[in-house]
């Protein structure tokens, strides 16, 4: 039994097709089959049963994808420890982002990190946070920026700071208008009968806004959606309707179109960020350092 089986195995589970697992590996398909028969008839268990239009785990297989994933982790970990230990500023970090979030706060964060530590070399991954989180649990980043709650049990984090959230109407707004004279906090109730702009399902904002306005008791009428923050906030400016903003986001330069952002009343609604990483996964010495980088950049923003 190699170690290369074992991934063959695991890969072919993930598919559940022998043709993308093959091309995921890079190998060509007949020696995939072979491989993984060669592995069937050494354990003497069928660990698929392979029909024309799919690939199943049978019971047996997927008590050895379990193992051989646990073992491949342990691998895995063993060298990112000796890599450690022989090259002490060396290494790799693949960070993963949520595109609204990193835009703004990565370009504070990476600078230093890389006057720092320029030997360790830094990869971005940027998705939706539903699917960071998959990816996180995975292995496929070693770090991820999220926002709690997270929703995957396998997940990890450590906390590098707290959000304001800001209220976004276009410039000829009432409530833009009555900012200029009146100082009272906006109530998120106040927002009922407004038409929202929001992101598209699979962000974790997009959830916190619904969350807010359930808070405030009314379910916000959304008129638009876009996976874009700033497209978000240019329809806001011409106005289409209205949304809720991270404050980095908010108090970040932009294009001509503009919003207002006001704050919003008292307790001010926040979003907690989190640097996520698989639970018992080994932080390298790498990782930890941009951790400490994150916290440190976002004590100078506050």
């Amino acid at each position: 039994m190699e170690l290369r089986q074992l991934q063959y195995a695991i890969q072919i589970a993930t598919e559940r097709n022998f043709s993308r697992a093959a091309e995921k590996l890079h190998i060509a398909q007949p020696s995939l089959s072979q491989q993984l028969s060669k592995l069937e008839k050494e354990i003497g268990v069928l660990l698929f049963q392979r029909n024309t239009s799919s690939v199943e785990l049978t019971h047996a297989g997927e008590a050895f994808v379990e193992q051989a994933q646990k073992i491949i982790d342990a691998v895995d970990l063993l060298r990112q420890q000796m890599s450690d230990i022989s090259q002490l500023r060396g290494g790799k970090v693949v960070v993963g982002s949520m595109p609204i979030t990193g835009s703004h706060l990565l370009p504070y964060v990476l600078p230093s990190f890389k006057l720092a530590f320029p030997e360790i070399e830094i990869s971005l991954l940027e998705d939706s946070s539903m699917n960071l989180e998959k990816l996180t649990a995975l292995g496929k980043t070693d770090l991820s920026l999220l926002s709690l709650p997270l929703v995957e049990p396998s997940l990890a984090y450590e906390i590098i700071g707290e959000e304001l959230i800001d209220l976004a109407v276009p410039p000829q707004h009432p409530l833009a208008i009555r900012a200029q004279s009146n100082t009272t906090p906006i109530q998120l109730a106040e927002l009922k009968d407004e038409s929202f702009i929001v992101l598209k399902k699979g962000q974790g904002f997009r959830t916190m806004t619904f969350d807010l306005c359930q808070q405030a008791g009314f379910v916000p009428q959304v008129v638009f959606e876009s996976n874009n923050m700033e497209t978000i906030q240019a329809l806001v400016a011409a106005g289409m309707g209205v949304t809720l903003v991270p404050r980095y986001i908010a108090s970040a330069p932009r294009s001509e179109f503009v919003p207002v952002y006001l704050p919003l009343a008292e307790p001010v609604p926040y979003r907690t960020l989190v640097v996520a990483y698989r639970k018992g996964r080994y932080l390298s010495k790498a990782a930890e350092a941009f951790i400490a980088t994150f916290k440190q950049s976002m004590e100078v923003l506050k």
